[in-house]
């Protein structure tokens, strides 16, 4: 497991902890059903939200436990919002929403052409103080990195400025794009897997996240 965020994206954090692997060899396999990816990706998203998260600012705040006064500590202030990648990006929400109840949640939809691999943004709507924020972005896959990257440029234009991209499975080649195009922004991710498909689609990967999330071709 990572132990702090890095400065910058120079390379990415891969989650190493048993659990992760464990839940994410089950995740890949064909026979999961849907009831059974839904609920692996949430418990991924649950792991995944506690390494994204352990960074943030922290503050003292006095208070009285049942049998005395005492100092504790808390999250300092409107420090983190998460962005989802619309629709696959919904999946890792509710896990997150679990650990971080009270934080904002933005939505950016993108699809991506099938002919370019290129990304056509449809949606978005952020949150409040989002330049004040540490902005969790999340996608459960990031393939080419044509999506993640054009959504963390138009996070940027809306004034984001502390960005963190979370993603199940990465490829080299995506990560290569983030670090040329965003090189201050750290990628975690449960696995690095080695090729892209003609398709654009991660070999060995999992097939595709949003499909299986909700029971769609």
């Amino acid at each position: 497991m990572m132990t702090q965020l890095p400065a910058f994206a120079a390379s990415p954090i891969v989650l190493d902890h048993p659990l992760i692997q464990h839940k994410l060899t089950h995740l890949r396999k064909a026979e999961t059903s849907t009831a059974g990816f839904r609920r692996l990706v949430r418990e991924l998203s649950l792991l995944m939200c506690y390494e994204a998260t352990r960074d943030l600012p922290l503050e003292k705040v006095e208070i009285t436990t049942p049998l005395q006064p005492t100092t504790g500590m808390q999250l300092a202030g409107p420090d983190v919002c998460f962005i989802s990648i619309l629709r696959a990006g919904n999946g890792l929400l509710d896990g997150m929403l679990d650990l971080v109840p009270f934080a904002p949640v933005g939505h950016i939809g993108l699809y991506r052409d099938p002919n370019t691999l290129e990304a056509v943004e449809y949606y978005l709507k952020l949150p409040t103080q989002i330049a004040s924020r540490r902005c969790v972005v999340v996608d459960p896959m990031l393939a080419t990195g044509h999506s993640a990257a054009a959504a963390l440029t138009r996070l940027k234009q809306e004034g984001a400025k502390r960005l963190l991209f979370v993603c199940l499975l990465s490829t080299p080649q995506g990560i290569a794009c983030l670090k040329e195009q965003h090189p201050d922004v750290p990628v975690i991710t449960c696995a690095i897997d080695p090729t892209l498909d003609e398709h654009g689609y991660i070999r060995p990967g999992l097939g595709d996240a949003g499909d299986r999330l909700f029971s769609t071709k």
